[in-house]
């Protein structure tokens, strides 16, 4: 129970640091930064296996602070390149 209090706790805070990295306004309310810093830590969790062979030994985990903001800022941009695209385009009234 501790450690999922400890996931949300870090995963909020990644998801702040994250919103303040990634230029540009964020729109999310303080659920959605939550989920975006426990997205973070997993996608920083994977990324750290990867890069250090951990995925062989030990399985998939979170990451800590810091791979949680990292895993973050990417989940960010990620989600913010996915929302302008499907953003309408603006109403142009010359006719």
């Amino acid at each position: 129970m501790l450690s999922l209090l400890w996931l949300l706790i870090i995963g909020l805070l990644a998801g702040l640091l994250a919103r303040l990295i990634v230029p540009g306004k964020d729109s999310l309310s303080l659920i959605a930064t939550l989920g975006l810093g426990v997205a973070g830590s997993l996608v920083g969790g994977l990324l750290l296996g990867l890069v250090t062979g951990g995925l062989r030994d030990r399985g998939f985990g979170p990451a800590g602070l810091l791979g949680s903001v990292i895993g973050a800022v990417i989940v960010l941009l990620v989600y913010n390149r996915w929302t302008a695209r499907r953003s309408p385009l603006p109403y142009d009234d010359r006719a």
